[in-house]
């Protein structure tokens, strides 16, 4: 059953190639001699059945040719090509001239099917390559506590002196003097690595060292994630590790102080589409690594926490140096579990708590740094918790124009699609994560999953500035809700409207 699928899916390609290909010929050739259109629709029909044929023939629809390389189902195709090509001008051609139709026609026909046949067999093998990154998950072995074992003794001066030059050799003499007194690089207990490749921390012994100082810029690092999940087996408990990275805001100020107004601007877009976007987008991710092999990646000081604390590790200090930022940090627990492919593209799907409990996902447009939910507990406790939007305010981890699209709700418009699906209607309370759930009382919890959540939420039309009032308004509108559905819904729409053009109420 499943072969017969592969065979009439790729014959129905075809059949759509053809149509495409035939209706561009047809209206072109009728349009120059105003021919009968049916005789062009029968000469279509004729060698498109041809081509099928063809197809069946050689096995171009076979199952097993999934598997082929992108030359040899190019190669097949190519074949089919060359045969009709002899058949309409040289089988068919006293055929064609009793009709008085141009075997230039149906020529022209043959090439464009080529033409887009080749393009889909590229887009088709593109799409596979594009899709396999070949990254399997990397397995983290559970451990037990686990204590330094080297003894903390001091450097002699020949080896302090040989680390001075090798740290020189890679940055400056202000950084050594930093690194000499945090790090503690006169110390036995530390371990200095200044490797590309994450696999030179392979050969450092289990818990052998307190301190591991990374002079390695991230930014030019293969493989972040398993770089720090090697460094956390190797640490013992609590041990500390050194990091560095260029910022993206360094980059950014560096690029439009170079250039003019409005050029610094243009120069800086397609900079960031090159080392931010196009590395995040599943169809283009392996291309960029392969071809520039992960280097000069731009790192927010987000991705960079991101990344330590989904490996296991806080972050104790950072200290900038220049354009340089060094992040300190220490082993705190095993890492997360370790995904295959983690790719941070513009559209994100969240789980919210709806009607009756159920969970749903709702999608948004991402408008934080990648790596930002690992960190959502450090930044709620350095700005107080919470608000009432579900947000931290000053919340470090959104993106400059995440700012603008949340200021005026752009980052909610993918949720039109939970609308069409159903998910949600057009007013009602906000669907939560189950982090902010948790926090409502459990009488408005109850009452919240009686209805279906929504798009317009009464908290622009009461403007809560506490939880007490956001739970007040709410419950309020739940109530109306409940006893006058439509009504309710059709007041709080033109209530929003008047709040939203007449009070300038925008998004959190």
């Amino acid at each position: 059953m499943e072969e017969v699928k592969s065979i009439l899916s790729r014959i129905w390609t075809d059949i759509n190639i053809w149509l495409i290909s035939g209706v561009l010929c047809i209206l072109w050739r009728v349009a120059a001699d105003k021919s009968s259109i049916l005789v062009y629709v029968w000469l279509f029909v004729a060698m498109m059945v041809v081509w099928l044929l063809l197809g069946l023939f050689t096995g171009r629809y076979h199952r097993s040719y999934k598997t082929m390389d992108l030359w040899q189902e190019i190669v097949w195709m190519l074949l089919t090509a060359a045969v009709e090509f002899v058949l309409v001008f040289w089988t068919e051609r006293d055929t064609l001239a009793l009709f008085n139709l141009s075997a230039v026609v149906a020529g022209w026909m043959v090439g464009i099917v080529a033409v887009m046949s080749f393009i889909c067999i590229l887009a088709k093998h593109y799409w596979k390559y594009a899709q396999n990154m070949d990254v399997p998950a990397m397995e983290i072995e559970k451990r037990s506590k686990a204590e330094v074992t080297r003894k903390d003794e001091p450097r002699s001066e020949q080896s302090i002196e040989a680390i001075h030059q090798s740290v020189l050799s890679i940055t400056t003499e202000e950084d050594y003097r930093m690194l000499y007194e945090k790090a503690h690089l006169n110390s036995r207990q530390t371990k200095i690595v200044a490797n590309r490749d994450r696999f030179s921390f392979l050969q450092i012994p289990d818990y052998q060292y307190l301190t591991l100082v990374d002079l390695t810029l991230l930014n030019d690092a293969k493989g972040i994630n398993r770089r720090f999940c090697i460094v956390n087996q190797k640490l013992p408990d609590n041990g500390r590790y050194v990091c560095c990275y260029r910022p993206q805001e360094y980059m950014k100020q560096k690029i439009l102080k170079k250039y003019f107004f409005p050029l610094n601007w243009v120069v800086y877009f397609f900079y960031f589409w090159h080392k931010r976007v196009v590395p995040r987008l599943s169809l283009s991710s392996r291309l960029y690594y392969d071809i520039t092999k992960g280097k000069k990646r731009m790192l927010s000081k987000t991705e960079v926490f991101g990344r330590l604390y989904y490996c296991g590790f806080e972050v104790d200090e950072v200290v900038p140096m220049g354009h340089i930022e060094y992040v300190f940090a220490h082993r705190k627990m095993q890492p997360y579990p370790q995904q295959q492919l983690k790719l941070y593209g513009p559209l994100i799907k969240l789980p919210r708590i709806c009607k009756d409990g159920e969970i749903r996902f709702f999608y948004k447009f991402r408008t934080m740094h990648p790596y930002a939910e690992y960190i959502q507990d450090v930044v709620f406790d350095e700005q107080g918790g919470m608000n009432i939007a579900d947000k931290a305010d000053g919340d470090w981890r959104i993106s400059s124009w995440g700012r603008i699209m949340r200021k005026y709700w752009l980052d909610e418009l993918p949720m039109l699609f939970n609308w069409l699906k159903g998910d949600v209607k057009l007013v009602g309370v906000r669907p939560l994560s189950q982090s902010m759930f948790n926090k409502y009382p459990k009488a408005l919890q109850e009452k919240r999953i009686l209805a279906k959540p929504g798009l317009i939420p009464p908290f622009y039309i009461d403007h809560p500035k506490t939880f007490e009032e956001l739970f007040a308004s709410e419950d309020k509108y739940l109530d109306e809700y409940l006893a006058h559905p439509i009504r309710t819904d059709f007041k709080y729409f033109f209530l929003t409207i008047h709040s939203i053009l007449f009070k300038r109420m925008h998004s959190a």
